[in-house]
């Protein structure tokens, strides 16, 4: 149902993500082989009023829940993991704007009610101080959004007084160099900037935009500090990779029939045991997500985030990660050859699981270190948490 104030719900949302699949997993191919989102369904997206899920409703936005933007990412991931990652990004990023300076804010949806924003930390990004702005030059890479964005945040990584920069993404150069065997569909290409001006008002401390809980908003979504949320934000393409090749598999041993014997598989115990399994591994990771979400939203409303709580965050994110990676490595290891077809769906669901767990966000190894050493009352030994 519709509210009473005439604004979006969660539920029509959701909707019209559901209407969109058909042509999302029909263009998945397409995706990977032109190596960036395909144009028709960013902009079917787009006019669904899905990027601006987050958005708060004085700059045009619904302002819905913080599991809204899971839930969607799932369902587009479930069918096309490219366009789920890059869908991701441009829900979340509107969010963050809510960490910019509220002129900066006034530039990206003064226009419309959201942008589409790649945002990337480089330690190969410079900046100096110029009188109205700053003057920035620098490489940074992996900018997944890039080649549909209208805006990109550029961030320099390693030092005190490294700073986040918002640019038109018409002043900045885009450097095709992504040629990947997972996530190919992405386009996260490399973004140059060589002495852009920027000023003062869309710029801030990059720590404070990794760091901080203060907003100008009253909705205690916009006070989640900069991980915690991302793990809400991309984790749907995690489980909704997951759910895709499982509901590939269903359909596999429902109807393969073996090449030597032919024996149905649908007829033999092994692949029932083998299909329970999938679907355990699948039911189980969207409730470890579900999770997560909800114990964020919590925190979120006590403005509880402190380092204990993070680590913990970033310890159950890590986990999650590898055992989507593990179900989806299980799944792929008792299909047929013919699965591994660079026509068939199920490989690109597997190449695209292994390249995105291995993104520095959820590394791990490091969230379990990191775990460890609080755990023992060490300090932290690393920033991403």
């Amino acid at each position: 149902m519709s509210r009473t104030d005439g604004a979006t719900t969660k539920a029509e949302l959701l909707e019209r993500v559901d209407a969109l699949l058909p042509s999302i997993v029909e263009r998945a191919p397409i995706v990977e082989q032109q190596r960036r989102p395909h144009d028709d369904s960013i902009r079917e997206l787009a006019e669904a009023g899905v990027f601006q899920a987050l958005v708060p409703r004085c700059h045009g936005g619904h302002e819905l829940e913080l599991s809204t933007i899971t839930e969607i990412v799932q369902r587009v991931s479930s069918a096309c993991m490219s366009t789920g990652w890059v869908t991701a990004f441009y829900i979340g990023h509107n969010w963050m704007m809510m960490k910019m300076p509220e002129r900066a804010q006034q530039d990206v949806f003064g226009a419309r009610p959201f942008g589409m924003i790649p945002i990337q930390p480089s330690p190969f990004v410079t900046s100096k101080e110029v009188p109205g702005g700053y003057e920035i030059s620098g490489r940074s890479s992996f900018s997944s959004g890039i080649m549909n964005a209208d805006w990109v945040i550029i961030v320099q990584a390693g030092a005190d007084d490294s700073r986040a920069f918002l640019v038109p993404a018409d002043e900045v150069e885009v450097d095709d160099v992504w040629h990947m065997s997972g996530m190919a569909g992405t386009g996260s290409n490399d973004v140059i900037v060589n002495e852009l001006f920027v000023p003062e008002h869309r710029a801030m401390l990059a720590g404070e935009l990794f760091t901080t809980t203060a907003t100008n908003q009253p909705n205690p979504l916009y006070a989640i500090p900069l991980l915690p949320f991302i793990f809400c934000e991309v984790l749907g393409v995690y489980s909704g990779g997951l759910a895709g090749v499982t509901a590939l598999y269903d359909e596999y041993v429902r109807s393969k029939v073996m090449t030597y014997g032919g024996e149905a598989l649908a007829g033999k115990q092994t692949s029932h045991v083998n299909l329970g399994d999938a679907h355990a591994r699948s039911i189980a990771v969207n409730m470890l997500v579900e999770r997560q979400v909800a114990d964020t939203w919590d925190l979120a409303q006590r403005r509880a985030f402190d380092v204990d709580k993070r680590i913990d965050l970033k310890l159950r994110a890590c986990f999650i990660s590898d055992s989507c990676r593990d179900g989806m490595n299980t799944i792929m290891s008792r299909v047929g050859t013919r699965n591994f077809a660079l026509a068939h769906p199920m490989q690109r669901f597997f190449r695209d699981m292994n390249t995105i767990t291995s993104h520095a966000f959820l590394d791990w190894e490091i969230a379990r270190e990191l775990y460890g050493r609080q755990r023992l009352g060490l300090e932290p030994n690393h920033p991403l948490f």
